[in-house]
């Protein structure tokens, strides 16, 4: 059955000031309507790690979904992740959505001493690492033999609730990551092109401007086939400004990234406005590239609250 586009929002959470103030945010977001909260997972900037975080948060509320945006794959072992995943997955009831990146910034390889290997293999990599979740997920012993990973007749415990696996999430900005998750994902994160390693870039703001990001969704729709329809789009706002001045805003940020300023208010990656101009702006990102899911910083969670009522009826 196609996905029906309805709007989903989550919340990127990635510091807490103590155990019950993390609490309190799952609580809050849970209130506010949002479907979903996010761990990223990085070893600089980001001081919660993100398997323990999401299970904290399923532990205190009963309707929110908890994620991981995203794991690297490279800093954990999918027989171990399958593990871990399936017990958040059981635990919780079936409110977990699995979110696996093949890893991209330059910095978390350079702090912890783990090697970067170029992109392809990385990816290839993380298709590998897809395949053996999927097998652990399932019932009964699974094997795989591959180039990266080997498992011998092994049978995954626990078994998740939401069968036959949790909804997977990739995202990326690139033809080759952006096809793996046309394959092999249920939600599928459109994103900057990352390949410089670094968040903020002028190379990293061009890869999303609208014409950027039309590209990418066809590659999307080429890849997908027919399981285009299935799929849920998701966009992570990283820049939410609320302001009375949008144009103003515009016009001050755009030449520090080398774009236009319109250009800049319609990128994927930033909200800048009222909320009346951020619900028209959502709108239209879902009407022009099926962006239904959209994820914000837990830091305006409470100011974003009635775009997300309006949007989602509640």
């Amino acid at each position: 059955m196609a996905h029906d586009r309805r709007f989903r929002f989550g919340v990127m959470c990635s510091h807490a000031d103590s155990a019950s103030d993390f609490q309190e945010k799952a609580r809050k977001a849970e209130a506010l309507g949002y479907s979903t909260l996010f761990v990223p997972d990085h070893f600089i900037d980001h001081q919660l790690a993100p398997v323990p975080a999401m299970a904290a948060a399923a532990a205190v509320t009963t309707t929110l979904r908890v994620g991981s945006l995203v794991l690297g794959n490279d800093y954990k072992h999918p027989v171990v992740l399958a593990r871990e995943a399936a017990t958040i997955d059981y635990l919780s009831d079936g409110r977990l959505e699995l979110g696996v990146g093949a890893g991209w910034m330059t910095a978390d390889y350079e702090k912890s001493g783990i090697p970067l290997d170029r992109a392809g293999v990385r990816i290839e990599r993380l298709a590998e690492s897809v395949a053996v979740l999927k097998g652990l997920f399932a019932d009964g012993p699974f094997t795989f033999a591959g180039k990266h990973y080997q498992v011998a007749d092994l049978d995954g415990q626990p078994k998740p609730v939401q069968q036959p696996h949790p909804p997977f999430i990739i995202g990326g900005g690139g033809p080759k990551i952006l096809g793996l998750a046309a394959r092999e994902a249920a939600i599928i994160g459109v994103n900057a092109n990352l390949r410089g390693g670094t968040a903020i870039s002028e190379d990293a703001a061009r890869s999303m401007t609208p014409t950027a990001t039309d590209d990418k969704l066809a590659v999307l729709r080429e890849a997908a086939g027919p399981r285009f329809d299935d799929l849920e789009i998701q966009s992570f706002v990283g820049f939410t400004q609320f302001t009375d001045d949008t144009r103003g805003l515009a016009e001050a940020m755009a030449p520090a990234f080398g774009v236009t300023p319109d250009d800049a208010l319609q990128t994927p990656v930033v909200l800048a406005g009222t909320i009346e101009e951020m619900i028209d702006t959502v709108q239209a990102r879902r009407e022009r590239w099926q962006m239904s899911y959209v994820v914000v910083g837990v830091d305006v969670m409470e100011e974003f609250a009635p775009a997300v009522s309006r949007l989602t009826g509640t």
